[in-house]
């Protein structure tokens, strides 16, 4: 039901901002759009769930054994993904630089990734990649001179230092803000980038990251041992009956 309720979300959000627009930005590597997080996701849940519940319900073992196929294998990639992030943890800060500044440049052509870069620069009081000036990727953004937006030398609001005496949201705190010194940027803006705050983020959470990651692979785990349990079940159950020419009759 969660698999379902997310495949419709995201669908209800791809068919809101355009099939087709959405079909030639897959093309476009310059940015990601969190809908499909929300399509695949949804999509792979639904698969599995339905393929466990029915055929538990039904006891298909054909549908049993696809439901424990699919997780042991999701919870070896899950595992892997970890053990290759541990060793090549450099690698992996490089291509996360590159996958945010990439979607810095893609912040105007979206609003689900807009929404989702806010979010995110809000959630860890960070600005771009490294810092600041990842916003002159953007070419809304970009502080050259040969630049005429109007947004030339600005940053999302997300990026601002959020009074808390304000009750209503101030979207053009951050307007012009980089023409500033940067002594006086640090009263206003976050001047850290979101690739180190996040790795501080996991080291002051690393407890509760690695008790989700060991809840969730429990649960694959439980899952797949049920899952096989209920075949051995089956096929015990099915090994006490012989055909007949009227049907199947239980041996005694």
């Amino acid at each position: 039901m969660l698999g379902a309720l997310l495949l419709a979300i995201g669908l209800w959000a791809w068919g809101e901002e355009g099939v087709l627009s959405n079909i030639s930005a897959l093309t476009d590597l310059g940015g990601l759009d969190p809908v499909w997080l929300f399509v695949v996701v949804g999509g792979v849940m639904l698969v599995l769930g339905f393929a466990g519940c029915i055929g538990a319900l039904r006891e298909y073992t054909f549908l049993l054994k696809f439901f424990s196929v699919f997780h042991s294998l999701i919870f070896f990639l899950e595992l892997a993904t970890g053990i290759l992030a541990f060793v090549f943890k450099d690698w992996i800060r490089d291509q996360l630089n590159f996958f945010i500044n990439n979607n810095v440049k893609a912040y105007r052509d979206n609003t689900d990734l807009q929404n989702l870069i806010d979010f995110a620069q809000e959630y860890w009081s960070c600005c771009g990649a490294r810092g600041t000036n990842d916003w002159n990727l953007n070419i809304y953004f970009n502080c050259t001179d040969l630049n005429p937006s109007w947004e030339r030398c600005r940053m999302p609001f997300s990026c601002c230092i959020r009074d808390p005496a304000e009750d209503v949201l101030n979207t053009q705190c951050g307007y012009d803000v980089r023409l500033k010194l940067e002594l006086k940027q640090q009263g206003s803006i976050h001047t850290k980038g979101c690739v180190g705050q996040f790795e501080k983020w996991l080291q002051d959470n690393l407890i509760v990251v690695a008790g989700v990651f060991v809840g969730i692979t429990f649960l694959q785990i439980f899952g797949v041992c049920l899952a096989q349990n209920l075949v051995s079940n089956i096929k015990a159950v099915k090994a006490n009956w012989i055909k007949h020419d009227d049907g199947y009759k239980l041996l005694k």
